[in-house]
């Protein structure tokens, strides 16, 4: 008994040490990146007036697709346009990349696209998950109280209702 006693302990202390280096390296892993996003958010200049209109513009839409949460035929055409912007990031950067001296002080369109794919296909992203969620919601609690009328009208008539 001692002896099985020792072994899990032996083995406990290597798990232990296991999840012990394996959250160090994670936590040393998530430091870089960090950093990385932190200069990205600092090398841009957030004054510049074309900035502050894209944000206001995910602003708006953000509260547009909160306030008609409920209209699902807008909701749905909102999802589609979001898509739409998200596809057709890649041409928008190329587009924004050659003709950026004409709004901006400084190049923030590189050929990968990360600027873009940040500040224009990250929020849309998030849109259309909170469309998707806020969709999702409103029709199972339709489906939900169509079943609870439903079972009300042949609370008598079918048998199949009457389970408890």
């Amino acid at each position: 008994m001692e002896e099985l006693r020792s072994a899990v302990e032996g083995h406990m202390d290597l798990m232990a040490d296991l999840v012990q280096n394996l959250t160090a390296e994670f936590r040393s892993g998530l430091a870089p990146a960090y950093e990385n996003l932190i200069g990205f958010f600092h090398a841009i200049d957030w004054k510049e007036p074309w900035l502050m209109c894209l944000l206001g513009f995910h602003a708006a839409l953000l509260l547009v697709t909160i306030f008609t949460r409920r209209n699902i035929n807008f909701q749905m055409v909102l999802f589609l346009l979001a898509l739409v912007g998200i596809y057709s990031a890649e041409t928008l950067n190329r587009l924004l990349g050659q003709n950026w001296k004409s709004f901006a002080s400084q190049n923030y369109f590189d050929k990968h696209g990360l600027f873009l794919s940040t500040l224009w296909s990250g929020p849309l992203l998030v849109i259309s998950m909170a469309i998707l969620v806020s969709t999702s919601t409103y029709i199972l609690m339709f489906y939900l109280n169509a079943c609870a009328s439903i079972k009300g009208l042949f609370t008598y008539n079918c048998p199949s209702f009457n389970r408890r």
